[in-house]
């Protein structure tokens, strides 16, 4: 895919990702429920109906794949695999795996999951891996499955239609998990990554599949969705990352400018319960700060290596650098310094949802690697 078709493609994306991150964050809005909610109830597929993740066309991305989409890099860089392409580490002598979960990309309303084989929403799937996955890219080869996504209409309600739409979904990605894990080596060290629904499949897997990651996850980038660190983070039985070079750990952000208003993620967010039963409370979100490294922290833009920001005539993206700094304020990451212009699609509340790779897309690739170094 040409750099300019990646660019505009990436603008209908965000177009279709804020019409989704709205939704989901707007439980109590009965128009939007309306017009969004699957029509009729949740159907059981037929068994054996998912994809099959022993083939190449279930996965967006894996080291198989030509034209892998998780090898795009942004203009500047030398091309992946190529030593100096963008960080300045060594190259790793040991080999790693990423699996990566991508977020909403089924936007119709006529099923509860979206079918693997549309077109449209396969196509938005790999400009995420494009904008996103790409950025562990240096220190990892990157698995992607396609997998029978809850449609975004799924996440208004709290309904029976609802949770067995996402329980589907969470069947894929764990199937897609077991092929993952059979075809890499028993003792090659791992990355987690997913963001907003795909963020919240991956708290569900760490937390059933922990005995798994046993000595062998270099970090879990939980991000674009709320993790409590009272009532979800204890049953995953990892720590939020406390240093920059510490393994094992989990790294979360949602983004925003200020000033910043969440009341629409956090109203109805705080009635429910976390994975460990208790009650959620804003006071308890996690908040890594992805230039850091460190829960809590802060950095000035200068600090920052690359964000992700295509030209005026989007044909090509490139890194910025030293731009956007961010510090972590009540589980916010507020971001500081000139913001450049991503586009008018920030959700209500000054909201950067669809951004939170793009903004810190430098910083994610060299904490990947850092880390990776560490685990080494």
């Amino acid at each position: 895919m040409c750099a300019r078709r990646f660019l505009i493609l990436i603008l209908i994306l965000i177009l279709f990702a804020v019409a989704g991150a709205f939704a989901l964050f707007q439980f109590g809005d009965r128009v939007l429920i309306k017009q969004a909610t699957p029509v009729g109830h949740y159907q059981e597929p037929p068994k054996a109906s998912g994809p099959d993740y022993a083939l190449l066309d279930a996965w967006i991305a894996r080291p198989e794949i030509r034209d892998n989409p998780s090898h795009w890099a942004p203009g500047g860089l030398t091309g992946y695999g190529q030593e100096g392409r963008y960080l300045s580490y060594p190259p790793l002598p040991v080999r790693m795996a990423a699996f990566y979960i991508h977020p909403t990309t089924y936007l119709q309303r006529s099923e509860w999951n979206g079918p693997v084989e549309d077109r449209q929403s396969r196509d938005r799937a790999e400009l995420f891996v494009r904008s996103q996955a790409s950025a562990f890219a240096d220190t990892a080869e990157v698995w992607a499955p396609r997998y029978r996504q809850a449609a975004y209409g799924a996440f208004l309600l709290n309904s029976k239609d609802s949770k067995a739409a996402l329980d589907l979904a969470y069947s894929d990605i764990s199937q897609a998990f077991d092929e993952f894990l059979k075809q890499v080596p028993a003792n090659e060290p791992l990355i987690l990554a997913g963001h907003s629904q795909g963020a919240l499949h991956l708290m569900r897997l760490i937390e059933e599949r922990k005995g798994e990651l046993k000595g062998r996850l270099v970090a879990a980038y939980i991000v674009g969705w709320p993790v409590s660190t009272k009532a979800d983070l204890p049953s995953l039985g990892l720590p939020p990352c406390r240093s920059p070079d510490q393994t094992g750990c989990i790294l979360s952000w949602m983004s925003f400018a200020e000033p910043a208003n969440p009341s629409l993620i956090f109203g109805e967010w705080e009635k429910t319960r976390g994975r460990t039963g208790l009650g959620r409370d804003r006071s308890d979100i996690l908040c890594v700060n992805p230039v850091t490294g460190v829960e809590g922290g802060t950095a000035p833009p200068l600090d920052n290596p690359g964000t992700l920001v295509p030209d005026a005539g989007f044909a090509s993206a490139k890194l910025l650098p030293g731009t956007v700094g961010a510090h972590c304020d009540k589980g916010l990451l507020l971001l500081d310094g000139e913001i450049p212009d991503l586009g008018r699609f920030v959700l209500p509340g000054n909201n950067y949802h669809v951004y939170d790779y793009a903004l810190f897309w430098g910083a994610v690739a060299q904490d990947a690697m850092r880390r990776a170094i560490a685990w080494r």
